[in-house]
This record gives structure tokens, sequence and C-alpha cells, in this order.
């Protein structure tokens, strides 16, 4: 029966990264890498899990472990929260513990250091940085409401992985072990897991693909019939129209009057903020006047203005927008910031 879990699991998660590879172009890049190594690392662990190895019996591939999917779940699912479309390689940091459980288990294998205590106790701490990895996830997809459905498999994981620790204490005291969540039942309850994760990211994939990986912006401008040549010369006169003739200080400026006045297409300013600034106008706008209201609170000559009539000048019209505009982005309130100043001129 359990072989043909393992079988079913397999053919799904081959099949997953296919129509993965094969829509590749559609989603972001560290969503979907992230997702594909989720699956190759079941399917590794599917192949060669110690206790339910489908290849060879009885022999120790520790290399093939079920931690590195859960690395590499939870690095999808910051990724899947955040929206950021650049991985960064600081987050390849998460897999230190992974390199050393691997290491861990070398010497455990190798130098015969399995029944040394402080071995045991070095492994549950690599192992409850694992468990950690589960319960944040579980924790930022409660805050998020994004990707709630992935909670039917990490909840069950997270209570497998607590079960399996718990018996190593137990067992480093001599007291009897909880027989249903042993190592051979822990890895058998782990692979029905992931057999079932595969079918329902199946599912998802065909019914509300969205609901698995986020689709690229650029979808919403694939046929806009911008190319390089006019992003690199619209880009340049964005930025100098905000730059040297200063257009964020009109307090009327919108999307539209910018486009009059670029003589650009107000979908190619969208497009061009959106997938090659990675802002909206609104934020683009606001972000100079932000600047450019603290660079004046700085000069002499503005000294004799409020706060509000700084703000003024730079194109905030709105007391609310200003203060929460300049919070958001900076934040402290306006008072705070020209506090900050006194307090480092004294």
């Amino acid at each position: 029966m359990l072989i043909a879990i393992q079988l079913v699991a397999l053919i799904q998660g081959f099949f997953l990264m296919g129509v993965l590879f094969v829509k590749r172009d559609s989603y972001k890049k560290p969503t979907l890498w992230l997702l594909i190594g989720s699956i190759l690392s079941i399917i590794f662990f599917i192949l060669g899990d110690d206790d339910n190895n489908m290849i060879a019996k009885g022999v120790d591939w520790f290399f093939f472990d079920a931690s590195l999917f859960i690395t590499f779940l939870f690095l999808f699912v910051k990724y899947s929260v955040s929206g950021r479309e650049i991985f960064n390689k600081l987050d390849l940091l998460y897999f230190v513990p992974n390199i050393a459980y691997f290491i861990n288990e070398i010497y455990e294998v190798t130098a015969a250091f399995e029944e040394v205590l402080a071995v045991e106790i070095f492994e549950l701490i690599i192992e409850l940085s694992f468990l950690y990895y589960l319960v944040h996830s579980m924790v930022r997809l409660f805050q998020s409401k994004k990707q709630k459905w992935m909670l039917i498999f990490m909840i069950p994981l997270a209570l497998l992985m607590s079960a399996s620790m718990v018996n190593e204490v137990l067992g480093w005291f001599g007291l009897t072990e909880i027989e249903l969540f042993n190592d051979a039942n822990f890895n058998t309850f782990t692979l029905l897991t992931v057999a079932l994760l595969f079918y329902f990211i199946t599912m998802k994939l065909i019914l509300a693909p969205k609901e698995v990986l986020l689709a690229l912006k650029e979808e919403k401008y694939k046929s806009s019939g911008l190319n390089e040549k006019m992003v690199a010369g619209y880009k340049n006169k964005i930025i100098s129209f905000m730059e040297t003739e200063k257009g964020y200080t009109d307090p009327k400026l919108s999307l539209t009057t910018m486009s009059q006045n670029l003589n650009i297409p107000k979908q190619y300013i969208s497009e061009i903020l959106s997938i090659h600034l990675n802002t909206n106008f609104q934020d683009f706008v606001n972000g100079y006047r932000v600047e450019a209201f603290e660079n004046c609170v700085q000069k002499e000559q503005y000294a004799h203005l409020t706060l509000m009539g700084i703000a003024n000048e730079v194109g905030f019209n709105s007391k609310s927008n200003f203060y929460t505009t300049y919070k958001k982005i900076k934040g402290l309130t306006p008072y705070e910031y020209k506090k900050s100043l006194s307090s480092n001129n004294e």
C-alpha cells in the first residue's frame, strides 16, 4: 500500500514540475523555483528515505531528508507573502541548518557517534530550527491571510516533528517512546502528508493557479508594445521631469497630467513605474515629495515656515495625507524628524 502511495506521489511530483517548467515565464521567479525546489526535495525523500527506500532497503541515505523540503517551503511562504520578485542571496543562510544536519549525520555514520548524547542534543537543536521554520510560516500565513490552504499540510508536519522530538528526549532517559510516532511511522506519516500536498497543488494549479504561484506583473502589460529602447527613453524622461523640473511640487499632479506634460501614454507610464521601477504612481511621486520636504527642513530659508507650510511647498495639499505618507515611508512623524535634527545640532 505504501509503495503505491509513493509511486502516485512520484508521478504527481514529476507532473507538477513539468507543468511549472512549461509555464515558468508566467510566474515570479523566486516563488516558482522555491516551489520546484520543494517538490524536488520531496521526490528525493520519497525515493531514498531511510525507512521506506524505494531503491535499496536498509541503506542509510540520510541526505534524502524531509528537512530540506521544510526549508524550501519556509522560503516559499516568505516570498509568497511578501510578493518580492528578486531573490535575496542572504536568504541562502536559511539552509545552514540543513548543512549542519548533513555534517552531523556524516559523523554519526562514519565515526559511530550515534549514541553520544552531545551529538544527539546537537541534532535536536537543528531539528528545532526546522520546527521553527514551520511554525513561523504558519504564523505568517495566518497574519497575511494568503495561501491559507497550505496550513492543511504545515500543521500535521509540525505536530509530527514535535512528537518525533519528544520521542528522542524520552529515548535519552530510557523511557518508553510513543510507538505511534517512532522513526519509521514518522517517515510514513510524512510521506502520506506530502503525497496529499502534491494532490492539492495539482488541483489548485488546474482550478485556481493564482492561489499557488504569484503571476508576473508583466502579464498586465503583455501587449503594450513597449520595447527596451522606448523603456529607457521614457524612464529617463519621467525621472528628469521629477528631478530637474520638480514636477512633484504640483499638488494636482496626476497620471493624466504627467502623461500630457511628457507626451507619453498613461499606460506606458504605469508599466514603467510598475515593472521597471517597482513602484506605483502615487508612491513614486510621494517619495520625491518626502525627500524634498526633508531637504527643505534643513535649509535656513524655510525656517520661517511651519512643517505643513514646507509640505505645501513640495506638493502636499492635505495635512492628513502628508503625515500618513511621511510616517509610511520614513517610519516616524515629520515632527520627530525635525526634532532629531535639532538634537544632532546640539
